[in-house]
């Protein structure tokens, strides 16, 4: 990058090669335009916001609302009518409406009850790893980074087993879809059909409830209208699409990451107790959360000293952010021994109201799923460690994961 105008295009456009290396675009802009306007397909008014100390304070800023129904015009033009049925949850909305839908479920995910979980989430990794093939290459995405969260939050929400597939496809496409016409209709009729697929499941836990996170939100919304209708439906997607999609992705990043860095892969080998920060530090490096999603300006704010006027959308880069050398000491580098204190503050699972409900959960299933592949594989390797990596395209830089993973877990000696 030699200008500022050819960063902020790379960034607006999400070009291939900004998508296999986005840092260094965000190296720029943090240096040259900290908060970059931009032009994004969409049309509507943006600003990327890139550096650490102006992440951490826009992310809390309550004069940049979440609550995307007020600012429904852009909501519309850029996500589409059938998306505001999915998205009356927690994560589109201020308090105090935030406040009462995060409370009803944030039990679900407090630490305690996300450790009782390890000794399910150890077997449903061994499970994966046993159809696993070991002599030949696979894609460990969908054999085993997919299926590993997908099955616990379904599990934790009472989605029968046959239907996990259909929810992973769908969300796939929610996810994935451009600006096209043809694409547009594609992610119009997969949120028709999560939408119709929840009211249905919704129902018959109505009918026939479970010991499940579902079927006691259903029991909230009849017996004491805590929810309405609505919010019931759009919590229950909002659960299964973040509950599944961005653990699948940090796992994928993580796995890459420690077979391209054999030196931070033998240290975790050596000391199992290195497995927590190496966690921390890789959700810092290459975390599957490349930027929050939209908020808008309530009124005018201003950071490093840039305008953002009233009604703009504000997108906040999560990855920028988590690299600043302002903040953290050769940020390029992948240390899984980064002192505790720079390591821990990384923004990749937000701060403030928005932190991350998941968070626990996501930390324990890459935990042990780095765990079950590096102690029953110990010369697991790239299935090609000389070509690059496959990063997924995306429409928003939203998510940061790889589009494949091709590894041997078993390499036959030569």
């Amino acid at each position: 990058m030699t200008t500022t105008q050819e960063a902020v295009t790379a960034a607006e456009r999400c070009t291939p090669e900004y998508r296999r290396n986005p840092h260094a675009v965000y190296a720029h802009l943090r240096e040259a335009m900290p908060v970059c306007p931009m032009r994004p397909p969409h049309g509507n008014e943006t600003y990327l916001i890139t550096r650490y100390e102006d992440a951490k304070a826009a992310l809390s800023d309550p004069r940049l609302s979440k609550d995307m129904y007020g600012a429904m015009d852009a909501y519309r033009r850029i996500f589409g009518d059938s998306s505001v049925a999915l998205d009356d949850n927690m994560l589109n909305s201020d308090p105090p409406k935030h406040t009462r839908l995060r409370k009803l479920v944030n039990s679900a995910f407090t630490p305690r009850r996300v450790e009782a979980l390890r000794p399910r989430i150890r077997d449903i990794a061994e499970k994966l790893l046993d159809a696993c093939p070991t002599r030949e290459p696979f894609d460990l995405l969908p054999a085993f980074a997919f299926p590993l969260p997908i099955t616990v939050i379904c599990e934790l929400l009472g989605v029968p087993p046959q239907e996990r597939s259909q929810m992973h496809h769908l969300s796939a496409t929610v996810a994935q879809t451009g600006f096209s016409a043809e694409s547009k209709r594609a992610q119009q009729k997969a949120e028709e059909d999560l939408h119709a697929y929840f009211t249905d499941l919704i129902a018959r836990k109505r009918g026939r409830p479970g010991d499940d996170l579902l079927s006691a939100l259903t029991a909230v919304r009849d017996n004491d209208g805590g929810l309405t209708e609505s919010e019931l439906v759009s919590t229950a997607f909002l659960l299964m699409f973040a509950g599944h999609k961005t653990t699948a992705y940090l796992i994928g990043n993580a796995v890459h990451h420690f077979l391209s860095h054999p030196a931070q892969l033998r240290a975790v080998r050596e000391d199992p107790e290195l497995v927590g920060p190496a966690v921390e530090e890789l959700v810092r490096y290459e975390g599957s959360v490349e930027s929050a999603t939209f908020r808008y300006a309530t009124e005018d704010v201003e950071y490093s000293g840039t305008r953002i006027p009233k009604g703009a959308l504000v997108q906040i880069a999560l990855s920028s952010a988590n690299r600043d050398p302002l903040k953290f000491d050769s940020p390029d580098e992948f240390d899984v021994r980064r002192p505790g204190n720079a390591q821990n503050a990384h923004l990749g699972f937000g701060q403030g109201t928005h932190y991350c409900l998941g968070a626990p959960l996501a930390r324990l299933e890459t935990q042990l799923a780095l765990t079950g592949l590096f102690s029953r594989f110990p010369r697991m390797a790239l299935a090609d460690p000389a070509s690059e990596a496959k990063w997924m395209e995306v429409p928003f830089p939203a998510f940061r994961g790889l589009a494949e993973l091709s590894v041997v877990l078993d390499p036959a000696v030569s």
